[in-house]
């Protein structure tokens, strides 16, 4: 369930249903043909109609990356899954749920620490120029600080807006130091660990926020980041979190998204303190600390 942590949560919230469609903050529209292993994951509190709530990033033929704080919690029925699409709510194939995987120790040693889940199909994915699987850091991929990487989502496009965007969206920000990431995030309620890489702009401005968790965060083309939390969206101080695998940031609609770095998706788009505040980076799941469990579950 996103939380609103995505607050890259980029705005926090509960660690419930997902309460708004959510968007990339200080980026430009983009299409499914640039980021292929994206999908949009829908979610439905009523069991009858589905809407964008979280991103995701294609495994392998049956099985989605996203954050842990999106689906904790969920029926897998509740969830269902877009791919090949630039589109949040139309498009594409739509596939239906069979398994919600949680990892067992979310949360533990710390509030979304270990933000990661996968989604499983109940069919498969036809792969094509518009569904591909995403290149996944490996154990030991760990972009420098200050590495260009990309995240891409349908979340918020501003702090509070509460409106995701329809048409896919990306953003270039940079990895955060993780030390500098720990010592902002310090008179916080979050804890930032070694399972977590922060991004975000120097000056604010660009981040993911509400709607792109558990979206990808990419370094040169790998994923190495699932979209996590943060404090607000794009604020300078506060950089957003992806789970290890301001003014640029991931915000609400985005948790789950990617984070890329020269096409590797290197986290998952997991939490932040507001979209795009410059004192608190962006926080998503770090893709290499995961490798294992993602291939024994996916």
């Amino acid at each position: 369930m996103r939380v609103l942590a995505i607050l890259a949560l980029c705005l926090a919230a509960v660690a419930a249903v997902p309460s708004s469609s959510q968007r990339i903050v200080g980026g430009s529209v983009t299409t499914i043909s640039q980021y292929p292993s994206i999908a949009s994951l829908l979610y439905t509190w009523n069991w009858s109609s589905y809407w964008q709530a979280c991103g995701g990033t294609i495994l392998n033929n049956r099985s989605i990356l996203t954050a842990a704080h999106c689906t904790i919690g969920d029926a897998a029925g509740r969830w269902r899954i877009r791919v090949g699409s630039t589109w949040a709510n139309s498009g594409g194939v739509v596939h239906n749920v069979a398994q919600n995987i949680v990892h067992p120790q979310y949360n533990q040693g710390g509030r979304y620490n270990n933000d990661i889940a996968i989604l499983r199909s109940a069919s498969t994915f036809s792969f094509n120029n518009n569904v591909q699987a995403g290149s996944i850091a490996g154990a030991n991929y760990y972009p420098g600080d200050n590495q260009a990487a990309w995240a891409a989502g349908w979340g918020d496009t501003y702090a509070g807006s509460n409106a995701g965007s329809e048409q896919l969206r990306h953003v270039q920000v940079v990895v955060i130091n993780q030390n500098h990431c720990r010592n902002q995030y310090a008179n916080t309620i979050y804890t930032i660990t070694d399972n977590m890489l922060c991004s975000g702009w120097p000056n604010g401005g660009r981040d993911q926020c509400q709607g792109d968790s558990g979206g990808p965060l990419y370094h040169n083309g790998i994923v190495v980041g699932v979209c996590s939390f943060g404090i607000g969206c794009a604020q300078a101080q506060y950089s957003g979190v992806n789970a290890l695998h301001g003014g640029r940031d991931q915000c609400q609609g985005d948790s789950g998204g990617l984070l890329y770095h020269n096409g590797v998706v290197v986290g998952v788009c997991s939490f932040g303190e507001g979209c795009t505040d410059v004192r608190y980076p962006g926080v998503n799941a770090r893709v290499s600390r995961y490798v294992n469990w993602i291939r024994s579950n996916s």
